[in-house]
């Protein structure tokens, strides 16, 4: 599925969307930049993600969690949440038989290298337990096992420290948040009965971890009944081996993919994490440096940050490995050649492997007009080449004017349209060579 420009832009403005979830997105699968300091367990931890559903509610064919967002389906996102944590140490996925093939294709494609798929069964505790038995009791002494909805992409790494410690401590532990509604039940006449007091009250979230000897005595000593209406598993733990969850306040972004509008807002979402940071290049001139330092205040106040290098040799190669877009300044005659060498260096870094990387030349000219057609054909080749990497080229062509006033209205159109082709990276601009 691709999700629909109109309506992500529509769910951006939406004052409910959930909050921004952190970077969560990495150069490699299973390898982050961005992990918060300190975090590590002595203990075995594991992760069961159940993702067996078929997505009705959303109302598409494909089921949701292999719906793609930014030509990524959205199972690779949750998973990749899970690979980057140095100290979680396997995945399990629980898919329907029939789409084994299919999840096997994405933890290839995209290099999940913690990954192990298994079958499910015919509802969600049955497909739990046999991501459970998956992991085995080999899994270690007091091991941990987080479980976790294949839909729910945006959850962060200091919440899974917390509920695996107190899973580890307590023996089960789940995320909470607070009722947005009032509860009410209403009489089978469809008349209201009565209502709880909301404050009281708490809306369960994933994830939960439990201890392996909890989860996993929990499901030999349940119901057929729990197995085949039950959705809960602290509640498993709590009735069949007197498990008391610790409960943890988690926060907004642990909303779940629902319903086909969740998928744009998820895909909003990830575009704003992609689009908060840049590397520009200016190639070591004054006039690029100049450029770079007037963007940098214009496009931050847009809230895309930049670094601004003069090369990518040396100490700078670090921006290579770096989450970010890039932005290729050149000055004076047109030399295409600047923009293939930083294609290839990209291609090598493996950068575009997990979402489209955008790069934008900005070429700063007094040229003539015959010479700006042959930079928009230039453009235009190398995004060609570029697409096919998941590379978005664009290209900005800047005419330098030393009336301060026109040089600053024509720094802010290329703020403007920097910020939009990094938030937005539209198919239909690609190769273009827009006007600034």
């Amino acid at each position: 599925m691709e999700v629909n420009d109109t309506d992500v832009r529509r769910e951006r403005c939406d004052p409910d969307r959930p909050a921004h979830p952190g970077v969560f997105l990495t150069r490699e699968a299973g390898k982050s930049d961005h992990q918060p300091a300190g975090l590590s367990v002595d203990f075995p931890v594991s992760v069961v993600l159940p993702a067996g559903g078929t997505g009705e509610r959303t109302g598409l064919r494909t089921p949701k969690q292999f719906c793609s967002l930014l030509g990524r389906p959205l199972i690779s996102y949750t998973v990749q949440a899970f690979e980057r944590v140095s100290w979680i140490q396997s995945v399990v996925v629980v898919v329907a038989e029939e789409n084994m093939d299919l999840m096997t294709d994405v933890v290839q494609r995209f290099r999940h290298t913690k990954v192990r798929a298994v079958p499910g069964g015919s509802t969600r505790h049955r497909s739990i337990w046999n991501g459970v038995l998956a992991l085995g009791e080999g899994e270690g002494e007091g091991a941990v096992v987080i479980v976790h909805d294949a839909v729910r992409p945006f959850v962060d790494e200091d919440l899974l420290y917390k509920i695996a410690t107190a899973a580890k401590e307590h023996g089960a532990a789940g995320a909470i948040r607070p009722l947005v509604s009032t509860v009410i039940a209403t009489t089978s006449e469809g008349y209201l009965d009565h209502s709880l007091e909301r404050a009281k009250y708490r809306a369960s979230e994933m994830p939960q971890g439990f201890t392996y000897d909890v989860i996993s005595r929990a499901y030999q000593r349940c119901s057929e009944s729990d197995f085949e209406f039950g959705t809960e598993c602290l509640h498993l733990a709590l009735q069949y081996c007197g498990t008391n969850a610790k409960l943890i306040q988690g926060p907004p972004t642990l909303w779940k993919v629902t319903y086909k509008r969740d998928l744009a807002a998820a895909e909003s979402i990830i575009k704003d994490a992609l689009s908060r940071s840049a590397c520009v290049i200016t190639g070591g001139s004054a006039s690029g440096a100049a450029l770079a330092g007037a963007l940098r205040e214009a496009v931050g106040a847009l809230g895309t940050e930049l670094e601004v290098v003069p090369d990518l040799r040396g100490e700078n190669a670090r921006c290579l490995a770096k989450e970010g877009n890039f932005i290729l300044v050149s000055v004076g005659p047109s030399r295409p050649s600047e923009v293939e060498a930083l294609l290839t260096e990209l291609e090598a870094a493996n950068r575009a492997l997990l979402h489209p990387l955008v790069v934008i030349w900005v070429h700063m000219s007094d040229s003539d007009e015959l010479s700006v057609s042959g930079r928009a054909a230039a453009v235009m080749d190398l995004s060609s080449a570029a697409k096919l990497r998941n590379i978005l080229l664009y290209g900005i062509q800047l005419h330098p004017s030393k009336d301060a006033e026109r040089w600053e209205r024509s720094v802010s159109r290329v703020a403007e349209l920097t910020s939009v082709l990094i938030r937005d990276r539209s198919p239909a601009l690609v190769g273009q060579l827009l006007q600034a």
